[in-house]
């Protein structure tokens, strides 16, 4: 009821009545002031006056089921959404209940993580208030060989919404992470759960940063958040409504597909990599290649000093800038 009682004050441009908030909801006045205080309590400010009502001045920005519920669509997941304060890992909360038989299209989002993950086992730092991190949790109906696409799909959106908020120019640095003035903006971690040779769900993780200003300095020169490089604000609520309306839109066409086909061109242009020379490590041994774009399987193509072609797939390799990050 919170949460629906929040959304009516939004959509008001005024005052409304406690009465009509009664009608319109059919729960009794007690009840709404009771919510309106725990709204305020959770940093809404809302006034309050006699023979008024009640009028929604400002909303925090804030992790929320309450939030999330009003940014999002009805119809953009199919599944459940989980809001927490905060988890160990959304990628984790989400493989324990798919390993449970929660439905796929299912949502995770948390303001804070303890244990989150990066590729190869790094650590993502994820502290409270700044950023967004949450996961989709998916039951696709496609061979097992093709889930390692969905991180491309996943790049796309996220690119597309980075530029969006940002304003400005964002790239993709193959596989995974999305870079706005050469420095790391959010990174994807996609992990599969298989049986039988089928598979039974992917999680896909993602992580923001958004509004952080300080980074530890061991990654200050390759990290950095949308606010910092621009100096706006991000409200994390509605981004992620906006990457999920991106993702999903490829995620239904990919599905038809089953390859990147439909867009290695769009890929293409905002790799990151192409034409600049990569220092590719492949179980332990280092090799200098120059990057192209992808192929449809989401490869990497990639040529030798004497010109030769050929393709790599981001699990053999880690793909490094060879001057720097990118």
């Amino acid at each position: 009821m919170k949460e629906k009682i929040l959304a009516f004050l939004k959509e008001q441009e005024g005052f409304v009545s406690g009465q009509v908030i009664c009608e319109a909801l059919g729960v009794s006045r007690t009840a709404i002031w009771k919510y309106i205080r725990t709204l305020k309590e959770e940093g809404y400010e809302i006034e309050s006056v006699t023979r008024r009502g009640y009028r929604l001045l400002k909303s925090p920005d804030i992790i929320s089921r309450e939030e999330v519920l009003f940014h999002l669509p009805e119809d953009i997941l199919s599944g459940e959404i989980h809001v927490y304060e905060s988890v160990d890992s959304t990628n984790e909360a989400a493989k324990r209940d798919a390993a449970a038989g929660m439905p796929g299209e299912s949502l995770y989002v948390a303001d804070q993580q303890t244990a989150g993950k990066g590729r190869r086992g790094r650590t993502w730092i994820s502290p409270k208030g700044e950023d967004i991190f949450f996961s989709l949790l998916l039951r696709p109906e496609i061979p097992t060989e093709c889930a390692s696409m969905l991180t491309l799909v996943a790049a796309l959106a996220a690119r597309a919404v980075t530029q969006q908020y940002a304003g400005e120019n964002c790239l993709i640095k193959w596989p995974n992470d999305i870079v706005l003035h050469e420095k790391k903006i959010c990174g994807i971690l996609t992990e599969m759960g298989a049986e039988m040779g089928e598979i039974s769900y992917v999680v896909i993780g993602l992580g923001f940063n958004l509004n952080r200003m300080n980074f530890e300095e061991e990654i200050a020169f390759m990290a950095s958040s949308i606010r910092k490089e621009t100096g706006r604000p991000v409200a994390r609520a509605a981004f992620l409504a906006d990457f999920l309306q991106e993702f999903m839109k490829r995620y239904r066409i990919f599905l038809k597909v089953e390859n990147l086909s439909p867009f290695v061109e769009e890929y293409n242009r905002c790799l990151v990599n192409t034409g600049r020379q990569v220092k590719m490590v492949r179980r332990g041994e280092e090799m200098i290649r120059t990057a192209g774009g992808i192929n449809e399987l989401g490869e990497l193509i990639v040529m030798d000093q004497e010109g030769r072609k050929e393709t790599v797939a981001s699990g053999e390799v880690s793909v490094r800038g060879l001057y720097g990050y990118v």
